[in-house]
C-alpha cells in the first residue's frame, strides 16, 4: 500500500487559508503589497550598496548578500502564495514541492549561515579595529559567502531528502507552501525517525551559528564596556544594534516553527508563524539596516540628489 501511495503520488493541494474564503481577496491585496515592499527594499539595498563606494566595505558586502538571500528565500514562496489565492485549484506537482522545499531549506539555513559570518564581521570591527581591513579582506569575505551558501545547501539536502524518503496517504498539505511538518502529518509511517534526523540537523546548524553569533557578541560588549568615553560606547552599540534586532528576530522565529516534534502542535498557528519569517522578516530586514545605519541613509540621500540633478 505504501508503495502505491508513492508511485501515485504526482501532486498536491495546498489548502492554505481555504478555511477562510471570505478573507482571500484581503489576504491577496495585503501579501502583494508585503512581497512588493520586499523585492523594493532588497533589491534597492543591493543597487544601492554596489553603487555606493562608501559602501565597499565587509559589513555591506554581507548586508549586500543578505538582501540577495531575502529576496530569493521571499519569491520562492510569495509568487505561488499570491496564484494560489486567487485560483480554484491550489496545487502543485511533487516534484514542485521537492523543489520548492529545497530551495526554501536551502536560502534559509545560508540565511543563518550568514549572519553568523556577520557577527563575526562586527566582532572584528569591535575588537580589532586597526586590523579589521586586514583580516576582513575580499578574499576572506567571499569564502565566509561561500561558505555560508554550501552550508545552507548540505542542510537543504539532508532535509529535503528526509522529507521525500516518506509514504504519503494524502494530498492536502495543510499550508500554504510545502514545508516539513506539514509534509511529515500527511505521513503514512511512523515519522520519528525523520522527526529525529530534522531536529537533529536543525539543531546543529543553530548551535554553530548562534554560539558563533553568542561568542562574537560576548566579546562584543567585554570590548566596548572598557572603552572609557560614553561616545564611544553608544558608537559600539549602536553599530551592532541592527543585526541584533534581526538575529533575534530571525532565530526566535526558526526555533519557535522547527526545534519541535512535528506532531502534538498546530499547523494553523505554524502557518501564521510561517507568514511572518517568509514575508514579513524580508521585508523587515532592510527597513532595519536602513533606518537605524546613519551611512546607508546618506548614501541614499547622495543617490536622490544626483539623481535629480542628472
Amino acid at each position: 500500500m505504501e508503495l502505491e501511495n508513492v508511485t501515485v503520488m504526482t501532486e498536491f493541494f495546498l489548502l492554505g487559508f481555504s478555511d477562510h474564503p471570505e478573507l482571500q481577496h484581503a489576504l491577496f491585496a495585503g501579501f502583494l503589497s508585503i512581497y512588493s515592499v520586499t523585492l523594493m527594499g532588497n533589491l534597492g539595498m543591493i543597487l544601492l550598496i554596489t553603487t555606493s563606494s562608501r559602501l565597499h566595505t565587509p559589513m555591506y558586502f554581507f548586508l549586500c548578500m543578505l538582501s540577495f538571500i531575502d529576496a530569493c528565500y521571499s519569491s520562492v514562496i510569495a509568487p505561488k502564495l499570491l496564484v494560489d489565492l486567487v485560483s480554484y485549484k491550489k496545487t502543485i506537482s511533487y516534484k514542485g514541492c521537492a523543489a520548492q522545499l529545497y530551495f526554501f531549506c536551502s536560502l534559509v539555513d545560508t540565511e543563518s549561515f550568514l549572519l553568523a559570518a556577520m557577527a563575526y564581521d562586527r566582532y572584528i570591527a569591535v575588537c580589532n579595529p586597526l586590523l579589521y581591513t586586514v583580516i576582513m579582506s575580499k578574499r576572506i569575505c567571499c569564502q565566509l559567502a561561500v561558505g555560508a551558501f554550501l552550508g545552507g545547501t548540505m542542510s537543504s539536502v539532508i532535509h529535503t531528502t528526509n522529507t521525500f524518503l516518506l509514504s504519503f496517504c494524502s494530498k492536502e498539505i495543510n499550508h500554504f507552501f510545502c514545508d516539513v511538518s506539514p509534509l511529515f502529518s500527511l505521513s503514512c509511517t511512523d515519522t520519528y525517525k525523520h522527526d529525529i534526523v530534522m531536529v537533529v540537523f536543525a539543531s546543529l546548524v543553530e548551535a554553530v551559528c548562534l554560539l558563533t553569533v553568542l561568542f562574537s557578541y560576548v566579546c562584543i560588549v567585554v570590548a566596548i564596556l572598557k572603552t572609557g568615553s560614553a561616545e564611544g560606547r553608544r558608537k559600539g552599540f549602536s553599530t551592532c544594534a541592527s543585526h541584533l534586532t534581526v538575529v533575534t528576530i530571525y532565530h526566535g522565529t526558526l526555533i519557535f516553527i522547527y526545534l519541535r516534534p512535528s506532531t502534538g502542535h498546530s499547523l494553523n498557528i505554524d502557518k501564521v508563524t510561517s507568514v511572518f519569517y517568509t514575508l514579513i522578516i524580508p521585508m523587515l530586514n532592510p527597513l532595519i539596516y536602513s533606518l537605524r545605519n546613519k551611512e546607508v541613509k546618506n548614501a541614499f540621500r547622495k543617490v536622490i540628489s544626483q539623481t535629480c540633478l542628472s
